[in-house]
């Protein structure tokens, strides 16, 4: 039997008198618009734009190169109200049909698909929206009005005048980081706009980006997940003797033990509190350990390091970009969960640290240096931190040297900054906001998203030396200064985010991509949720 995709998503092909076939929607040749007109009154169509030159012939390039900068034709409209959105491809213009109930089917499956897989691998909930919209569009399905929370996307699709509107929706299970499955999905999102693909032949290609995305092997990602402790270890710690290298090797075989431990417990489909709250155990039990010596080996860095590896960095980011976007209730499940992974983390730390505390580990005064305690270090850790982040991402190995390119000149920037006299958490916002503008441009440079460049580059301001300070107080019965030390982490973190959507705006509105016209001013009324 055929399946249900190939059955619906095949488009009717109409025969012209003399034996010609009407092009389907979407492959090159058809007029249509892929976002608005800037500077055009709403609902006004736009005819086909000709060339100047002799030949009198339609030019397509133009217009093509547009599509192909989808985020930034769709993002004005989704922030326009939906009453005042334009229509793209009126009949009267395109002399093309609308299309018919199976083929609104077909499309409406295809874009639902695309927001999940967008959604599922950490995108934030304003471009997934974009992405959905000009796919509909792309297959002349409008008007039409997606919908994303944290863990559901839907459209809404009204079919013709006095038709009955038609909505349909499909539920995210375990949203998570994955970006080179991102990147796929914003690459076929991207050949859809230009006109590229039948509807059919969109399903086949994201079916198979959902089943092979994968570009690392198992042992990588735990090797990864070890040196990126290791790496948060040299940052903080800031020295190169042998002390500081033994302390490396001891966050690196923690941090992998810890991940070992985290497996072992997902195998027994536990929550994910808990899976955070065992892989944070090995790092506190071995920087405990540590403390009783006679070697003056710090065992709080290695602790430090193992934080640094469960810190959620990426729905950090992904929250606070939501909330500034307008997206409150997707914005406040997703800190939730970064509340929830947190609280994971104090419990496995704090237990073990409450033990050790009371039996004469002395952890709150080994204190972590200033940032220029060894600069060429430091930047050198940072890089192979956002490396090893990236990995863990499943960044895209092409990707991978825009990241340590903006991973650097955010630290550089940061280490800059504080030494001369800055505040930290100024400091850390002014660096995020040169990681969001530079990871904006590299995105647009390769036709991708703006996470796989910023994100991992965020990782090594993430606030993990804040966060182990804070919790070694209340350990201590100092709850002010606890309370002083979580309130900087939170700070720091919303700086960083903040600082990625400033980079991200200044982009959009002052660095056009080629082929796309300013919007026009409008009439605020962003919807909100």
């Amino acid at each position: 039997m055929m399946p249900e995709h190939e059955r619906f998503g095949v488009w009717a092909e109409a025969e012209g008198s003399a034996g010609r076939r009407v092009p389907p929607q979407g492959q090159p040749g058809e007029a249509q618009e892929a976002g608005p007109a800037p500077g055009r009154p709403p609902g006004r169509p736009t005819a086909p734009r000709q060339d100047t030159g002799a030949s009198g012939a339609p030019s397509e390039r133009a217009d093509r190169d547009a599509a192909a900068h989808w985020p930034d034709l769709m993002l004005p409209l989704l922030r326009t109200p939906t009453t005042a959105r334009p229509l793209a491809g009126d009949r009267a213009v395109t002399g093309v049909d609308e299309p018919g109930p199976a083929e609104v089917a077909a499309v409406l499956d295809l874009v639902l698909l695309v927001g999940e897989l967008m959604l599922a691998c950490g995108e934030a909930a304003e471009d997934v929206e974009a992405a959905m919209l000009a796919v509909a569009r792309t297959y002349r399905a409008r008007p039409c009005d997606p919908q994303v929370t944290f863990t559901r996307v839907a459209i809404s699709y009204q079919q013709g005048r006095g038709g009955p509107p038609v909505t349909a929706e499909r539920s995210v299970h375990h949203p998570a980081g994955d970006y080179a499955r991102l990147a796929a999905v914003f690459r076929l999102v991207t050949e859809i706009t230009v006109g590229g693909l039948r509807v059919n032949d969109a399903h086949h290609r994201l079916r198979a980006v959902r089943r092979h995305c994968r570009r690392y092997p198992a042992w990588a990602l735990v090797l990864s997940s070890g040196l990126l402790a290791g790496a948060a270890a040299m940052l903080v710690g800031g020295r190169a003797d042998a002390r500081a290298w033994l302390v490396f090797v001891s966050a690196v075989v923690t941090a992998m033990a810890g991940d070992r431990l985290s497996a072992l417990v997902g195998r027994h489909d536990l929550p994910n509190f808990y899976r955070i709250a065992t892989a944070a155990t090995p790092a506190a039990v071995v920087g405990i350990l540590m403390s009783f010596n006679q070697l003056h080996l710090r065992g709080s860095v290695v602790i430090i390091g193992g934080l640094y590896a469960l810190l959620p960095g990426w729905p950090m980011v992904a929250a606070v970009q939501d909330g500034l976007a307008g997206f409150y209730l997707t914005a406040a499940a997703r800190l939730l969960e970064v509340l929830y992974l947190m609280a994971g983390v104090v419990v496995g730390v704090m237990t073990v640290l409450y033990v050790g505390v009371n039996n004469g580990a002395d952890l709150a005064a080994q204190g972590v240096p200033a940032s220029s305690s060894n600069p060429p270090l430091q930047l050198a850790a940072a890089i192979l931190l956002a490396l090893t982040f990236a990995v863990l991402l499943n960044t895209e190995p092409g990707t991978l040297p825009g990241v340590l390119v903006n991973s650097g000149a955010g630290w550089t920037t940061y280490a800059v900054l504080v030494d001369a006299g800055g505040e930290p958490i100024m400091a850390t916002g002014l660096a995020a906001v040169l990681v969001g503008l530079s990871g904006q441009l590299m995105a647009r440079y390769r036709g991708s998203s703006a996470l796989p460049f910023v994100t991992a580059a965020l990782g090594p301001l993430l606030p993990g030396s804040l966060l182990y300070f804070g919790l070694v107080a209340f350990v201590r019965g100092e709850p002010e200064t606890g309370l002083s030390g979580l309130g900087r982490a939170t700070a720091t973190a919303m700086a960083l985010a903040i600082g990625v959507n400033l980079g991200r705006e200044v982009a959009r509105l002052f660095l056009p991509a080629p082929g796309v016209a300013p919007a026009a001013r409008r009439r605020r009324g962003r919807h909100r949720r």
